[in-house]
């Protein structure tokens, strides 16, 4: 299977439901590296690279999200994979 990158923003009630450290413990289940962060207009940004059925999974999980979230909507994008990190975690700032 090819490896590539996801980039996805993820809205809804996604902050203070433990969205970011549910992400963290769902990619790393997939083998997935990058990072998660939260955004100063309420939404949560991804960025995580991987096998691209492991992306998707993670695309699937974060539809959903955590108990307590409300997904509204995702948005991403697929973009190339860079081998950029060496493991998977939540980014501050």
């Amino acid at each position: 299977m090819a490896k590539a990158r996801l980039h996805a923003e993820v809205y809804g009630i996604v902050q203070g439901v433990f969205f970011r450290s549910s992400t963290e413990q769902e990619a790393f289940s997939l083998n997935l590296t990058g990072w998660v962060k939260n955004r100063r207009d309420g939404s949560v940004e991804i960025v995580a690279e991987g096998e691209r059925d492991s992306l998707e999974a993670l695309l699937g999980w974060c539809r959903k999200g955590p108990p307590g979230a409300r997904v509204d909507r995702v948005d991403y994008s697929w973009e190339d994979f860079k081998e950029e990190f060496n493991s998977f975690s939540i980014a501050y700032g």
